[in-house]
């Protein structure tokens, strides 16, 4: 019988989600100052708007290392893909006093910065769960090779997750997929290939949409009648309802003003797995749902329930 993690306090978990959010604060998609330009540019320059992996502009340079808030006992890596580009990731392991090696989460990002900016959110989540914690940096972005696209993304997603299955110290682990707006697509669609094996205990979705087109008209409102010429679809919507073996945490910030809320509002409606739990965040914006009260409390509560429940 594994052991299910233990709470960490209130206190400690608001103080690390706070210091976690002064690295987050990173554009989405982009601001709505450029929404006139990028109606022009949809078309033509759409996988830079999409993908802004430039920003903040030392974003490919300057990677936050783990040991910049605390964690020592990571490992700094560079995973071949299929295709030849390489990804920069971190695998970073529990304090000894805090393990829990049977429970690894895997964290894609979203669509600005880069792993290092989101480092005190792996800080948070291997402190409260005590857990492994895996952090892919997509092709392009940060130190990873490469140009992202749709197609890039979702085979880097796949290496990342084949790098923990096979690796010696996670391939018998329980997995829990974790992904925040950009990365809830990325994790949607790898969860719903990779069900069937039965290792992918969990599924945590934050702030994400039910596709890009959809997603255009409230982030660029002049560029709505362009959205039928973008080819980045990202069709979370037609994926999610595949999901059907893996339990799914729904994470909502009610005041995100990138992503409408009503996107998650119809994911949720719309998932087929055999649990799904819904949490909404009240005052949570696009970029700072992570620092509200009782965010990882309901992840915590998430994983003890479905995904270590049946060890009790």
């Amino acid at each position: 019988m594994s052991e299910s993690p233990q709470p960490t306090s209130s206190w400690s978990i608001g103080s690390m989600a706070n210091n976690a959010v002064q690295f987050l604060r990173l554009p989405v998609l982009a601001s709505s100052g450029l929404a006139v330009v990028a109606s022009g540019l949809l078309y033509f320059k759409q996988n830079e708007l999409i993908y802004p992996r430039n920003v903040p502009v030392d974003a490919r340079t300057n990677v936050p290392k783990p040991r910049q808030f605390g964690l020592t006992d990571y490992e700094d890596l560079h995973i071949p893909t299929p295709d030849g580009e390489s990804l920069h990731a971190l695998f970073i392991r529990p304090s000894k006093k805090r393990a829990h090696r049977d429970l690894t989460v895997i964290m894609f990002h979203g669509n600005a910065g880069n792993v290092g900016h989101r480092v005190p959110i792996a800080r948070v989540l291997q402190d409260v769960l005590g857990c492994n914690v895996f952090m892919l940096e997509y092709r392009g972005y940060g130190l990873s090779t490469g140009v992202p696209d749709e197609a890039g993304l979702k085979l880097d997603a796949q290496t990342g997750l084949d790098y923990i299955r096979q690796r010696a110290e996670t391939r018998d682990t329980k997995i829990v997929v974790y992904g925040q707006s950009l990365g809830g697509a990325v994790a949607i669609n790898l969860v719903a290939k990779n069900q069937e094996k039965g290792d992918i205990k969990g599924l945590i979705l934050e702030n994400t949409f039910l596709s890009i087109r959809k997603l255009i008209p409230s982030v660029f409102p002049p560029a709505r009648y362009l959205a039928r010429f973008c080819h980045q679809y990202w069709i979370s919507e037609d994926v999610l309802p595949k999901i059907t073996q893996v339990p799914v945490l729904f994470l909502s910030g009610l005041k995100d003003e990138i992503v409408p809320p009503s996107n998650m509002t119809q994911l949720f409606a719309i998932c087929k797995a055999p649990r799904k739990v819904w949490r909404t965040l009240p005052n949570g914006a696009h970029n700072d749902s992570v620092a509200e009260p009782g965010y990882f409390e309901h992840i915590l509560s998430f994983v003890t329930e479905e995904v270590f429940g049946d060890d009790d």
